[in-house]
């Protein structure tokens, strides 16, 4: 894939996260981007940051002191772990969101 598609797939992405915290609580989920860097920020303090990965083409996911890393698969259209296990970028951060403050998160 080249640079510019790469981007437009992350740019859509990245709005695509923040459209689904629109409405949240920040007191309970605040939603924060700065450039390729959206950190998500918990009740409790605790934080979950995704970011771009231009040299890998990939989006890389931080939290609760775990790590993932997911390429795009054009043929699901999705973004998918890099370990094979077949994790999707949006039911990861679904999950991570469930357990760090209980909020349910729908992404547009």
């Amino acid at each position: 894939m080249d640079e510019p598609s790469y981007q437009h797939l992350a740019d859509a992405t990245f709005k695509r996260l923040e459209g689904a915290f629109e409405d949240a609580d920040p007191d309970v989920c605040d939603c924060e981007r700065a450039g390729d860097v959206v950190t998500l920020t918990f009740k409790g303090g605790k934080r979950c940051i995704v970011n771009t990965q231009r040299p890998t083409q990939q989006i890389w996911l931080a939290a609760s002191a775990r790590g993932w890393h997911f390429g795009w698969d054009d043929a699901t259209k999705t973004w998918l772990d890099d370990k094979g296990h077949g994790e999707e970028l949006f039911a990861t951060l679904t999950r991570v969101v469930k357990e760090n403050c209980g909020l349910d998160v729908g992404f547009p």
